[in-house]
């Protein structure tokens, strides 16, 4: 006689809840705030494959350090132009019901003797908790950033990241990598400069510096100086002097495999008066390749105009003006000290990378091609 079956034995059975945790929405927004010496800006965006899809985005002109240099503190005008943009970036965070966020803040805030009142003030008037970030993090974020603009040639590579109150270089080593895998490299180092274990061959920082000298910071060291030829001069020389310890390949032939990849307002005002856009267009400088000298050719162009020139030419407009001569001080130096005559223009920084770094975390993006 056949043994009979226990009684329920066809139900289904009981799920168990598993204990890992469920993975991240994609559809989830994030968010990410950079506050510099000079401007605050803020992106929200949504991942889309291995990229994201920007939804929301704030830019403005604060000026938090405006006198900085010779006082060491920040202004009661500055602090209050700043709150004011926060209070407008509060705004964007609850329309959009952001849940993933870095609120950072830069070089001003770590050298501005009050900066902890201020921090006060912005999470008091504002409801914006700022994170002020080290150096090393301001630059590692910089550099994931721009992983996407990495040519598959480049053997050894430098991002540089001109800022308002300091400048950030990087210099990376790709040797090891494969060359389809390189972009991809440097995306992983979101997880550290100095390694973390991985199956993947990795890109190794040789070196990296910050230097306490950005658009604002080295105006202000020469706003004695009145005429306009000896100033840039002066910010030129002054900055290379600051790079001595960080230029191994000063007197080295140009490399077909360095590439330097530059990121900022400098950068991009260079490049659009280069290509002599009448407004402004990402699409078309993002990822632009300059020689040095068609950068040289702009900034002589910058000279020539001299300060009420620059300041009626819509290219570099009113705000950038007063800047973008400081800025192209610093970014003549560079191509001096470096064994390349091209330069990779970059529309992406500090909130890209922030945001390309919560979202690798957090594993909403594709591991696919750039």
């Amino acid at each position: 006689m056949a043994p009979k079956r226990p009684k329920g034995a066809a139900a289904f059975p009981k799920p168990v809840e598993s204990s890992a945790p469920k993975p991240p929405d994609p559809s989830e927004l994030y968010a990410a705030l950079d506050l510099g010496t000079n401007s605050c800006r803020m992106l929200i965006a949504q991942p889309k494959g291995n990229q994201f899809h920007v939804v929301d985005s704030f830019s403005k002109s604060v000026q938090l350090g405006a006198g900085l240099e010779s006082t060491g503190r920040l202004s009661r005008g500055s602090m209050r132009r700043t709150v004011q943009a926060l209070r407008i970036c509060q705004q964007k965070l609850k329309r959009h019901k952001v849940k993933h966020m870095r609120l950072v803040a830069t070089e001003a805030c770590r050298r501005a003797r009050n900066s902890s009142d201020f921090l006060r003030q912005a999470k008091r008037e504002a409801g914006i908790q700022l994170e002020v970030i080290a150096p090393e993090e301001e630059a590692r974020l910089a550099v994931i950033s721009c992983a996407p603009l990495v040519s598959t040639k480049t053997e050894q590579l430098l991002v540089v990241d001109i800022g308002g109150g300091s400048t950030e270089l990087v210099w990376i080593d790709l040797t090891s990598v494969p060359n389809r895998d390189r972009p991809k490299a440097i995306m992983r180092l979101h997880a550290g400069f100095h390694g973390v274990d991985s199956p993947f061959p990795a890109a190794k920082v040789v070196d990296w510096i910050s230097v306490p000298l950005g658009v604002a910071t080295l105006r202000d060291q020469f706003n004695d100086v009145e005429d306009d030829a000896a100033r840039f001069a002066l910010m030129s020389w002054f900055f290379e002097e600051n790079l001595t310890e960080f230029a191994p390949y000063k007197d080295a032939p140009p490399s077909e495999g360095f590439q330097i990849v530059g990121t900022s307002g400098t950068v991009t005002t260079v490049a659009a008066s280069h290509l002599g856009l009448r407004r402004y267009d990402r699409t078309k400088v993002d990822g632009l390749r300059m020689t040095s000298d068609q950068i040289d050719k702009v900034i002589r162009g910058y000279l020539d105009l001299g300060p009420v020139g620059r300041r009626r030419d819509p290219r570099i407009g009113q705000d950038r003006q007063a800047l973008i001569m400081s800025g192209s001080a610093i970014l003549q130096a560079l191509l001096r000290c470096w064994p390349t005559n091209r330069l990779s223009v970059a529309d992406r920084g500090l909130r890209e990378g922030l945001l390309y770094a919560q979202m690798s975390a957090d594993g909403v993006l594709e591991d696919g091609p750039f």
